[in-house]
């Protein structure tokens, strides 16, 4: 049998693809299309989908502003405040139909502190169909408390860029979200010190709060949603991104491992010839004291309920009286109160808003400082951080963390523009709203 040469051999598979194998992959692409095209469709179209389904239900939601006026003597410790964050802790996010049909989503929740030409008010925001339980919890930790709904002070305010300016910030991590910050425990207020001894990291934002002239105006906002590990890992489709307790054992374990003199893979045991399984250490680690007590401090943090949070600021004044030293250095001044070098802190995220112009050069006629500035506006006004159409990083705070930036201070607070009540309430009202 003699093989065709080459020369031949070749028109004889171009022919023989033409005429076969080409129409075939045609018909067969043609058959699965489809699929395909459906497939492709979902990929694309799925994201749209729920992203239309939640705008309609927040749509449908009211919401409310609720103002909380405190009374005269406050001798509550922010433990108080840890307690009333357990109760709004809710990671129920409803069944499939409800998330995906109807667009419902994990409850979130606003707390907020306002200095509005010097006078210091705090507010939570939340939607209307919860305000009950908000204020039920409320008063059942803080018995002197008034809580009535207020208009929302934001509406007020609409940017004109030709008589007034806007810095708006949101606030990062400088370390990874296991490092706890410096929190209310640290500074001994859950020992429950006499007024006069008392040293509260809140304070200081109070009276500087308190110190804003006219014209100005400075808001702080916190939004927080019950920490649930459903986030998707990058690149993958089923696979849940490492669960905050994991990293915090993924830190604990480093800093471990770096520390130890000896660290043993495997041996052979010389009567057998076999490897022996590794040992962690052969002996057990060294480490500092700061050290020892870095990792204590992040097992005790991961003890405790934890809330996906998003900080934002914002500082609002007449062009006039705009001061740069003052307000913007002011907030970042007072959230480094709450930073420690060796745990974690508080720093502006240079990706989002006005952070990302260093420059004088960088902005043209204040073109993209006028676009932050109403983009900012708009999103702390919607309270809109976990879904769209602001979807920021969010930062993991555990209770006793919110509890410190977030709580009501005693009397040992002086600020004279904090608004509180002349006399003390003996009961919560009973007509509470359901």
């Amino acid at each position: 049998m003699h093989s065709m040469p080459i020369e031949q051999l070749f028109p004889v598979l171009v022919d023989d693809f033409q005429s076969t194998i080409l129409p075939q992959a045609i018909q067969y692409v043609i058959f699965i299309s489809p699929v395909v095209l459906a497939v492709m469709l979902a990929v694309f179209l799925w994201p749209l989908w729920v992203r239309y389904v939640r705008a309609k239900q927040f749509l449908s939601l009211k919401y409310t502003v609720l103002e909380i006026k405190l009374p005269k003597d406050t001798f509550k410790s922010p433990l108080a405040m840890e307690v009333f964050l357990q109760s709004l802790h809710n990671t129920a996010d409803g069944s499939s139909f409800a998330k995906y049909w109807k667009g419902e989503t994990r409850p979130w929740y606003s707390l907020e502190i306002a200095s509005i030409e010097g006078k210091v008010k705090f507010y939570i925001w939340t939607e209307d169909r919860r305000k009950g339980g908000v204020m039920s919890a409320l008063y059942s930790q803080f018995p002197g408390v008034e809580v009535h709904e207020s208009g929302d002070y934001t509406q007020s305010v609409h940017f004109d860029p030709k008589t007034m300016k806007i810095w708006a910030a949101e606030f990062k991590f400088t370390k990874p979200d296991p490092y706890p910050i410096k929190t209310y425990v640290d500074y001994g207020l859950d020992k429950d010190p006499k007024e006069e001894f008392k040293v509260d990291p809140l304070l200081p934002m109070l009276e500087f709060l308190g110190s804003v002239g006219p014209n100005q105006q400075i808001w702080i906002q916190i939004l927080i949603r019950a920490h649930k590990d459903d986030q998707k890992k990058l690149g993958h489709w089923f696979k849940n991104t490492d669960t905050w307790q994991d990293e915090a054992k993924k830190l604990v374990n480093t800093m471990l491992i770096r520390d130890a003199k000896t660290k043993i893979t495997g041996e052979i045991d010389p009567k057998t010839g076999k490897i022996v399984p590794a040992k962690e250490f052969a002996k057990l680690p060294t480490i500092s004291q700061g050290e020892r007590d870095i990792i204590e401090a992040i097992e005790r943090s991961v003890t405790k309920l934890a809330f996906d949070a998003g900080i934002r600021a914002l500082y609002i004044a007449k062009k006039e009286v705009f001061n740069t030293p003052f307000g913007i250095g002011g907030i970042i001044g007072n959230m480094k109160h709450f930073n420690t070098e060796s745990l974690n802190g508080f720093k502006p995220n240079g990706d989002v808003w006005h952070n990302r112009l260093s420059d004088p050069w960088q902005d043209y006629k204040d073109i993209r400082r006028n676009r932050y500035a109403r983009e900012g506006l708009a999103m702390y006004k919607r309270r809109s951080y976990f879904y769209a159409p602001r979807e920021g990083k969010s930062l993991v705070l555990n209770t006793e963390e919110l509890a410190t930036i977030y709580h009501f201070p005693g009397s040992v607070a002086a600020t004279p523009t904090l608004e509180r009540l002349p006399s003390k309430k003996t009961e919560a009202p009973s007509n509470l709203p359901t």
